[in-house]
Formats: structure tokens, sequence, C-alpha cells
């Protein structure tokens, strides 16, 4: 059996464990074993809300877990073969290095590390330890952008010639260090970056990015981002966050990608495929989001003894790279950056 650690109970840490109870459920041979938070209130199952309804309506029983406020506590006492870190961006590299080095396997939610070098950290912690290293970048597995990278990859409708990316809705509530650029890095580091790593994915690294932000929450980063990723065949590349949109906007990420033959468009819960010479439809794609994929993924490799080859650290660390030249770019009035 698969023994598994959940440290930080927040919002994505709640969503994790529905999904890791779910997979018990399901028949896998794993068990969700113990759980750590400095919060003693989430220890007993109230956790923050997030932007995105993740979690399932049944009730969870805490008493079956084992509870600890320290991660070294939790550690040294239990017989885990891997936790899981849904913690504060700027503890990730510590974390994930501390687990490591005490012999267990790691997923780490997204952003991988603040910074390029973190990113180096981690992974030499990875190879020195012999345990393998899996970054939550869930859009990899979420199967609307899944099936987009079938088309991509399978040339469907032929090349792309431009695609648009955009995540964006109210202020992060459910954490105040999301407020602390130097914690969170802004909506640029902590939202945007999903759209950053789903672009690495499907077209590999931009040669260069040109970004322009502003930063309406004092102290927070950049809270509006719209960033260009220049590529050789010329493709026209852009994404774009806001966490400002307050109202009743609630929450929204979707894509619009043009190929040769067709568009694609995604928002809210259906794709819509329209060829240039056909009918537009809607292809029929699995209602569960790419966190359930994503930590099946993790789970099943483990068992099965296999190596872990999807969002794997040293792609998700290009991510990062690609961000820092946006944030370089960004601190330039948009200057194209190039991505090294």
């Amino acid at each position: 059996m698969l023994k598994i650690g959940l440290i930080g109970l927040g919002f994505m840490g709640g969503a994790h464990m529905d999904n890791y109870l779910r997979l018990e459920k399901e028949g896998l041979d794993v068990r969700l074993a113990a759980i750590c938070d400095i919060n003693p209130a989430k220890l007993e199952g109230r956790a923050a809300v997030g932007n995105i309804e993740t979690s399932s309506e049944e009730a969870i029983d805490y008493g079956r877990f084992a509870k600890y406020s320290s991660i070294a506590e939790m550690l040294e006492r239990e017989e885990l073969d891997a936790v899981d870190i849904a913690l504060p961006t700027y503890l990730h590299k510590e974390v994930t290095i501390q687990c490591l080095q005490a012999g267990v396997h790691v997923l780490c939610e997204k952003p991988m590390a603040m910074n390029a070098a973190d990113c180096e950290a981690m992974i030499q912690a990875a190879d020195a330890s012999g345990k393998q290293l899996m970054i939550g970048q869930c859009l990899r597995f979420w199967p609307a952008y899944v099936y987009l990278k079938e088309l991509i990859d399978n040339n469907t409708y032929g090349k792309v010639t431009s695609a648009s990316f955009f995540r964006g809705g109210g202020t992060p509530t459910w954490g105040p260090w999301l407020m602390e650029a130097e914690k969170a890095g802004g909506a640029l580091l902590d939202m945007h970056v999903h759209d950053v790593d789903a672009i690495n994915w499907l077209f590999g690294l931009p040669e260069a990015v040109s970004c322009l932000a502003s930063n309406l929450i004092p102290g927070s980063g950049y809270d509006v981002v719209s960033a260009n990723f220049r590529y050789p065949d010329g493709k026209v590349i852009n994404a774009q966050v806001d966490w400002t949109l307050q109202g009743d906007f609630g929450f929204e990420m979707s894509f619009r990608v043009n190929f040769e033959q067709a568009n694609v468009l995604f928002r809210g819960a259906d794709v819509k495929v329209n060829p240039n010479s056909s009918p537009g439809f809607t292809p029929e794609l699995s209602a569960d989001q790419g966190y359930y994929f994503e930590l099946k993924y993790f789970v099943e490799s483990l068992l099965a003894g296999r190596s872990i080859a999807e969002a794997t650290p040293r792609s998700t660390q290009d991510t990062i790279r690609i961000s820092e030249a946006e944030i370089a770019s960004a601190g330039r009035a948009g200057e194209w950056v190039a991505v090294n």
C-alpha cells in the first residue's frame, strides 16, 4: 500500500484530500495516512475556500488521519511513501528538499518555486535522494487542455497560427500570503503560471517574451498581466491574467486556438471545435477536473514503480524561467526578453 502524507490544508490541500479519498474508494492501493498543518482548525476540517469548486459534498472523518503541526515530526513518526506539499509558494523549495532528504517521493503544488535557481536546488535534491518529484501543474491533466494537446501533437487541423489564453477572477482571500509579492509572486506567478505552463507544454520554450503588467494592490506584485510569446515559426501566442475582477464576475479560464484548418474554443465547461469546412462540434470530454487525473497519475506511477514522465521538475523549471523573463520584461515596459 502507498501511504501518503498531506502537508498544508488550505484550498488546494482540501482539493487534494478529496481526490486521494476518492482514489481509495475506487480501489487504488493508496491511503492518505497523515495530515500536517500549523493551524489546528484546519486539522479538524475547516479549510479555506478557493476560486474553483473542488470539494465533494460528502463529510470527511478527520479522525482517521494521524495529525501533525510539525513536518519533521510527521516524517519521523510516520512510515510514509510519499508526501503532497500544498503550502505557500515561498515554502516549496525548503519543504520539498526536507521531504526528499527524508526518503519520500514528493508531489509539490504549482508553481514549482519562486525562481529557477530554487527549482534547480529541488531537482538536485531529488536526484541525490533517488526519490521522484512531480509538480502539480494541473492543466497538463485537465481534459480540455489534454484534448488541445492531442490536436496539436497529431496535427489534426494543421499547424497552430495563433492562440490566446485567459485566467481571472476576484482577488484571492483564502490566504493573506497571496497578497505578498515575496511569498506568492502576484497573479503573474500564482495564477498566470497555469497558462504559462500550458504554453510551455503545448509549444515548448519561446525564444523571448514581451509582458505588460500592472500592480493595483499595494505589495501584491503584478495583478494584471498580458504577455506575448515569440516562436521561430511566427505563431502569435498571448496569455492574460487578472485577479482584480470583483463583483459577480466569478472565475474564468479559457483559450482560443486557431489552426490552419479549424479553431478551438474553451470557456467554462465545454470545448467547441470549428473546422473551416464542416459544422462545428463539441467533443465529449470527462467532467472530472485536472486535480483528479494529476493525483491518479502520481499514485499509479508510484504503485507501478514507473518513472514520472508528466509535469517533471525539469520541464516545470522551464515554466519558471519563462515567468522570470516575463517579470523582467514587465519591469522594462514590455521590452522583449530572451528566455534563458
